[in-house]
Parts: structure tokens; sequence; C-alpha cells
């Protein structure tokens, strides 16, 4: 979905990746290290933050070197370097070193505006990667999905999934690729009705909302009738998944208005609020156990466990453990 400029290599000296959308931001990012490694394995990958990038760092990351490895330098949040680290990355456009990739990621609004001018006037290869507001562009974005996976989604199944999903691409591409890797033929209604319905008080994200909030015993009761009314396990871990993602990305922003939160995190303000309600009794600490738990849950149930139920069962009384993490 991310537009590209008609100079598509993605081995040019510089790529500028301009938007909010982070998915697209990163498979901006991902695309030019896949290309790299693929004419160098031994590619050396630096991955910076704005503050990362001091005066002097990119002259240090960018000299010659006694093996002339091939090298991609991403700095993200481009917008916000300093004066003086601009300076140094514009002199830079105007004599790229060989044999490295720079790789600009700017929001492209005002801020930073003469850095994007540069970047642009020095030839850069430009991805577009703007945020998804409306639902016909994430509709597209579905329907893209699926396409590159060379299946096929009717009409109906991409607007159904828009519908139960929202507006959060990553969790949009998330369940595309666990309906391709579990359903074989045409993606239909039905098929997507499947996995995200059934009892309404016992989806997959009613599974996911109760363990967050710590209600084990509400959880596992949840959970054994979405099962036994045939909710795919993998979408109960991705609905699990995404419950603790979002606390742990909402615990990390800073403070501001639901509807401020909402754009800089990529939720709709409702979602917001009840995730605020949530996230109480979260810790740091309690967020990285539940996220393993997941991770050991999703493996069980893509055959890496002999009872898919058990791993299931046992990552929602972790998370519920974990979500009462916080003493009082």
């Amino acid at each position: 979905m991310a537009r590209k400029t008609a100079n598509d290599d993605p081995l040019a000296p510089l790529t500028l990746a301009v938007g909010q959308e982070e998915l697209l931001l990163d498979r901006a990012v991902q695309q030019v290290v896949a290309a790299a490694r693929a004419a160098d394995a031994d590619t050396d990958v630096r991955d910076l933050s704005s503050d990362q990038l001091q005066p002097g760092t990119l002259a240090e990351l960018t000299s010659p070197s006694l093996f002339a490895e091939r090298k991609v330098v991403v700095v993200r949040n481009a917008q916000d370097l300093s004066a003086d680290t601009i300076k140094d990355v514009k002199a830079y456009l105007g004599a790229p070193a060989e044999e490295i990739t720079l790789v600009l990621l700017h929001a492209g609004g005002a801020k930073g505006k003469g850095l994007l001018d540069a970047a642009r006037k020095a030839g850069a290869r430009e991805v577009a990667c703007p945020k998804m507001t409306k639902p016909a562009d994430r509709l597209s974005f579905v329907r893209s999905e699926f396409r590159v996976t060379g299946r096929s989604a009717t009409p109906e199944a991409c607007q159904a999934l828009v519908d139960a999903i929202g507006s959060d691409l990553r969790e949009l591409a998330s369940a595309v690729s666990q309906l391709v890797a579990d359903v074989e033929g045409t993606i239909d209604e039905a098929v997507v009705g499947r996995y995200y319905t059934g009892r309404a008080e016992a989806s997959s994200f009613t599974v996911a909302d109760r363990a967050v909030e710590g209600r084990a015993a509400e959880a596992l009761e949840a959970l054994r009738w979405s099962l036994s009314t045939g909710v795919a396990p993998v979408m109960i871990t991705s609905a699990l998944a995404q419950g603790v993602r979002a606390i742990g990305k909402l615990s990390s922003a800073r403070g501001g208005r639901p509807a401020d939160l909402a754009r800089e995190l990529g939720m709709p303000p409702w979602k917001i609020d009840r995730v605020r309600q949530q996230m109480r009794g979260w810790t740091p600490d309690g967020v990285a156990v539940a996220i393993a738990a997941i991770a050991a849950a999703d493996a069980g149930v893509k055959g890496g466990g002999d009872d898919p139920e058990y791993a299931l069962e046992k990552a929602v009384v972790t998370i519920a453990r974990a979500a009462r993490s916080r003493r009082p």
C-alpha cells in the first residue's frame, strides 16, 4: 500500500519514507534491509532514533571501512533531529558513501521540512506511508494484503474483517496472515464470521478483555465457550496479543487527551478510554511476562504442543495474574 517514486531500487543511496503509518514505515525499512542482505548477508544495520543521531554520528557510521562492508543506516523521526545534526545529514546527501544506504523516516509535516526538501532534491527514493484514516483506505489495504499473498477474498470478507478489527493496520495485517495460513480456498464472509463471531459475549476479544482486566475465572469461561462455538485458537492468541500490546503502548505514551493519544497510537478514542481502565494493575514487568506467555501459547496452538486448549488456558491465567502485578 505504500506508494513509491519511480526510483524504486531499495539499494538507492537514500530512501525517504514519509508519513505516520508505523506499519508502512517499518515495511519500508524491512524492504531496504532485505535487499541489502540479499546483496551481502553480512550487511551491518544501524537503526537509530532521532536522539541517537548526534552531530558527528553520521560521519562515524558512514566512514570507510577496512572490510568494505555494506551498511544500512536507519534514522527514525528525522523531523526531530537537532539543527546541527540536520546540517550533517544535508552535507552527507551531497556526497553519499558507496555501499551505504541511508533510510530517513520523516513524519511529513512542517517540522523538519528543510531536511525533507533537501532529501528530495538529492534524488531520494521516496516511499509514502500516510496514515489511513478513512475506512475505504483500510479496506483497500486489506484487499492488497490478500492480493500479495496470492489468495482470494470476497469483497464481503474484506469488509467484515475491517469491521471486526478496526483501524489498526498491524492488527489487520496479522488477521489476514492468520486467515491465509489457516484457511484453504477463497476466504469469504462466513469464514471471517466464524473466526470473529460466535456468541458475542464470548468472542476472542472478550477472552482478551477479561484476561487483561485480571478476571481469570471469567476469561477462562469465555475461552471455553469460544472454543466450543468454533472460534479458532489462533484468533484467540491474536486477540490476547492485541490486548496486551495496547496496554504496553498506552502505558509508555505521553499523557494527553484521548483524541491526541488516539492519533499517536493508532487507536480509536473509545479504545483509549477502555485500555486506560484495563491497565491500572499493570507494570512493565507484567507486560513482559504476558507477552512471553502469549508467544508460548501461539507456538502451542500452531503445532508446538500437544494440547492447544491447555496452552490457551495457561496463557489466560498468566495474563490475568500479570494484570494484578501492581500492588495497591
